[in-house]
């Protein structure tokens, strides 16, 4: 079964989406997926250099009480899954392209989901900024990619437009939230949405495999 994955490589929601959906893979071991992971700008006027997380966080988000609530329920929410935000140790909101792009360029590895978690690792974990190209080669490099090919990559325009024309076609199919799952082509549900639920989407669309020929993508 194919699963599309609409993600942003800044979202808490992503990566706590991402960590229930590798759940609902490790279940069902017996059957084959095909993840499609899709690009999705949740700032997309960003500058390229990111600006100051603080004043990000209140231009998007309010004071500084609105702030601490939504980071205890992010952080509340990923507790069964044994993540811990480490949002005090981000000191940039970066510009997600190139991040996209290194996900985009693991994938031609099948190392999508790799480099996906690992960029939410340094982000949210260990507060580097993703935004930064010797950041990001500095990762690649950590999990095994040459740092001179890495480099090449990011300071050429590779894949650059593709990324750009995939989050307008995403825009388009009227998805503005992130993550957003969709099961077989037919059936979605946004959200970081519980294992469970997603085991429910599984079942539905293997049980109308066969009624719809009209696929979102």
């Amino acid at each position: 079964m194919r699963i599309d994955v609409i993600f942003d490589t800044i979202c808490p929601w992503c990566f706590i989406g991402k960590r229930r959906l590798d759940l609902l893979l490790d279940q069902q071991q017996h059957s084959n997926f095909e993840i499609i992971w899709h690009t999705y700008f949740l700032n997309p006027g960003m500058p390229v250099e990111g600006m100051d997380y603080e004043e990000y966080m209140q231009y998007k988000f309010g004071g500084k009480v609105e702030i601490k609530n939504l980071n205890n329920t992010i952080n509340e929410t990923a507790k069964d899954l044994n993540l811990k935000f480490e949002f005090t140790r981000i000191k940039r909101a970066p510009n997600s392209l190139d991040s996209h792009r290194m996900v985009k360029l693991a994938i031609r590895n099948n190392r999508g989901a790799e480099m996906l978690e690992s960029l939410y690792q340094n982000y949210f974990m260990m507060g580097k900024d993703i935004g930064n190209r010797s950041v990001l080669i500095g990762i690649a490099t950590e999990l095994g990619y040459d740092s001179s090919e890495v480099r090449k990559y990011l300071y050429s325009d590779k894949d650059t437009l593709e990324i750009l024309a995939q989050n307008q076609r995403t825009l388009r199919l009227g998805i503005n939230g992130v993550p957003a799952f969709i099961f077989d082509e037919k059936f979605s549900i946004s959200g970081a949405q519980d294992t469970k639920i997603l085991l429910r989407m599984l079942n539905i669309t293997n049980d109308n495999i066969n009624k719809s020929n009209n696929p979102i993508f």
